[in-house]
C-alpha cells in the first residue's frame, strides 16, 4: 500500500509537470469545507463598537524632556506625552587588548573576555543573525547583503558557521523538550511534509500540542522511522511487556512471539546490538506474513519508548496516515469530512446525497464539540449510536457509500474523543506549525549537512515552543547566548513539563 501511495504520488507530479510544460491547467484547486468554522459559535457582541487597546512598548520608555519657545508671561500647563519606538542598527568593531602576564614558572595569563564572546562576532550579531534565519525566513545570501550593508565585513560562509557551528546546546535543549512533553503531554498531534536534504526527497515530522513544538527530518516516512524519532533521542531497543503486546497486535505469529520473549537478553543498546541479536535468533530468515524483522523491530522501539516512561497515557492524534497509527490512537475529524467534501459527483443525485451526509457530519461534529466542553455518560451513548445511524447509511451513491464503510471502520478512533475529552477534535495545530517548515522549503530549498538539518529543525521548533510558552524568541536567544541585559528564560523543557504536571 505504501508503494502504490508513492506511485501515485509520483505520477500526480509528472501530470502537473506535463501540463505545466505544455501550457495546460493544472488540478482544480478544492477550498477548505469550513467544518471548524462552521461549527464554532460566534462570541456574542454588545451594544458598542470594542475598540483595539494600547500596545505598551516591551522596553523601558527613556523620557526626555523637550523644551518650548514661549513668550513672556505665558503660564506652565505641565506636559504633553508622545511616546516614540525606534530600533537602532549600528555596526560596532571592538579591539580588546588583552594584558599578558608571564608568570614566574614560566606560563603566561591571558585576561579572559566579556560575558557571552565566542569567536569574533560578537552576541547581539549572533543573535540578530538566528532571528533573522529561522523567524524571519531570510535567506543566507540576502542575510550577508543585510550585515554588509550595516557595515559588517562578513563572509557567506562565516554566516553559515554562525548559523550551525557550536549549536549544540540549543539541539539538546530541542530534544530535552520533546522528551518533557513525550513523558507529560495528554495528547499530541503529528503531521508530517516533505523536506530536501541532500539532495533527496526526505520528509519532516512534526510532534506537538498547545504547550511544544518538534520536529524531525528523516529520508523515510515509515511507522519504523516515527517510532524512532518518538524515542527522543534514545537509540536502545527494549523487549518488555510492551513490545510483547505491540508484537500480538500486529499479528506476529505466535512462534516468533515465544523465540522472541524466551530470550534472556532483553535490552540493546543500539541499532548494531538488535540486530545482531536477531541474526543470532534467526528472526530475518522466516518466510511468513507480516515480516517479522519489521514487526519485531517496531515493537522493540515501542518497548524502548514505554521503558523511557513516554507515551504512557498519551494519545496520538494524525491525519489517518498509516505509520502514525501507534498506542492510542485517534482521528482528526477534518480529515474525515474532508474526503466527503473533495468527493467526485457527476449527477444532481449524487450532489444531493454528498451535501445531506456533510450536513450530518457537521452537526455531529459541533455537537462532539459541545461534548467536549459538559460530557456526561448518557450523551456519550447517545453520540455512539448516531455515529452509527450516519455512517451505516446507503445513499445510492456508491463511492460515497464505499467512503461512509471506511469511516465507519475508523469509529474507535474518530471517538476517542468521547472517553478522553481532553483531546482535540482535529490536527489544525500541527498543520499550522509545519507551515514554517513548507515556507522555508519554498524559499531556502533543502539542507545539504547533517548539521544544517538538525540546527534548522531545532531552532524552529524552539521558536514554536517559545510562542506557546509565551516567550519572546528574541529574549530566548538573548538569554541562551549569554548578552547582558537580557531577560532570564528559564529551561523551556521545564516550562512544558510544568505546564504538563500543573500544581
Amino acid at each position: 500500500m505504501g508503494e502504490v501511495s508513492e506511485l501515485k504520488r509520483v505520477v500526480a507530479e509528472q501530470r502537473d509537470e506535463i501540463a505545466r510544460l505544455k501550457g495546460l491547467k493544472g488540478r482544480p484547486t478544492i477550498k477548505p469545507s469550513g467544518m471548524e468554522k462552521g461549527t464554532t459559535a460566534k462570541p456574542a457582541r454588545g451594544g458598542k463598537h470594542r475598540r483595539r487597546g494600547k500596545s505598551a512598548p516591551r522596553v523601558a520608555i527613556e523620557e526626555r524632556v523637550l523644551k518650548a519657545i514661549a513668550p513672556a508671561g505665558s503660564r506652565f500647563k505641565g506636559y504633553q506625552d508622545f511616546v516614540v519606538q525606534e530600533l537602532v542598527l549600528c555596526a560596532q568593531a571592538i579591539r580588546y587588548r588583552r594584558e599578558r602576564w608571564a608568570l614566574s614558572d614560566g606560563t603566561t595569563v591571558v585576561a579572559a573576555l566579556p560575558a557571552g564572546i565566542e569567536g569574533h562576532f560578537g552576541p547581539e550579531l549572533r543573535r540578530f543573525v538566528l532571528l533573522q534565519h529561522h523567524q524571519g525566513q531570510v535567506t543566507v545570501e540576502r542575510l550577508t547583503l543585510q550585515l554588509r550593508a550595516f557595515g559588517i565585513s562578513i563572509s557567506k560562509r562565516q554566516v553559515m558557521r554562525l548559523l550551525i557551528d557550536g549549536q549544540d546546546d540549543f539541539l539538546t535543549e530541542s530534544r530535552a523538550v520533546l522528551r518533557a512533553g513525550l513523558q507529560t503531554a495528554a495528547w499530541i498531534t503529528v503531521d508530517d511534509t516533505g523536506a530536501r536534504h541532500a539532495g533527496q526527497n526526505g520528509f519532516c515530522t512534526q510532534i506537538g500540542n498547545a504547550d511544544f513544538t518538534w520536529f524531525g527530518t528523516r529520508t523515510s516516512k515509515s511507522r519504523l522511522n516515527f517510532l524512532d524519532l518518538l524515542r527522543a533521542g534514545h537509540t536502545d531497543y527494549v523487549v518488555n511487556e510492551a513490545a510483547l503486546a505491540y508484537m500480538h497486535e500486529r499479528a506476529l505469529p505466535g512462534p516468533v512471539i515465544s523465540q522472541l520473549a524466551g530470550e534472556p537478553q532483553t535490552h540493546f543498546a543500539d541499532h548494531a546490538a538488535w540486530q545482531a541479536h536477531l541474526d543470532r535468533v534467526g528472526i530475518d530468515t522466516m518466510q511468513v506474513t507480516p515480516d517479522p524483522l519489521c514487526i519485531a523491530t517496531e515493537a522493540a522501539l515501542w518497548g524502548s519508548i514505554q521503558a523511557h516512561g513516554l507515551l504512557r497515557e498519551t494519545v496520538i492524534v494524525s491525519d489517518d496516515a498509516g505509520q502514525f497509527a501507534v498506542g492510542r490512537h485517534a482521528l482528526c475529524w477534518v480529515h474525515a469530512e474532508r474526503l466527503v467534501h473533495k468527493l467526485d459527483t457527476f449527477t444532481e443525485p449524487h450532489r444531493a446525497a454528498q451535501s445531506r451526509i456533510r450536513a450530518l457530519i457537521w452537526w455531529f461534529y459541533a455537537d462532539l464539540k459541545a461534548y467536549c466542553t459538559a460530557p456526561s455518560r448518557q450523551r456519550r451513548g447517545e453520540m455512539r449510536v448516531r455515529f452509527d445511524r450516519i455512517f451505516s447509511r446507503r445513499t445510492g451513491f456508491a463511492t460515497l457509500d464505499r467512503l461512509l464503510e471506511r469511516l465507519h471502520a475508523n469509529k474507535p478512533e474518530l471517538l476517542m474523543v468521547l472517553d478522553r475529552p481532553e483531546i482535540p477534535l482535529h490536527t489544525n495545530g500541527s498543520e499550522r506549525d509545519i507551515r514554517c517548515h513548507v515556507t522555508k522549503r519554498k524559499i531556502s530549498g533543502g539542507t545539504h549537512s547533517d548539521a544544517g538539518r538538525d540546527c534548522r529543525d531545532a531552532f524552529l521548533a524552539l521558536m514554536h515552543t517559545c510562542a506557546k510558552q509565551g516567550i519572546a524568541f528574541w529574549d530566548y536567544l538573548g538569554d541562551r547566548l549569554g548578552i547582558i541585559g537580557a531577560p532570564p528564560v528559564p529551561q523551556l523543557s521545564e516550562l512544558v513539563r510544568c505546564r504538563g504536571h500543573p500544581a
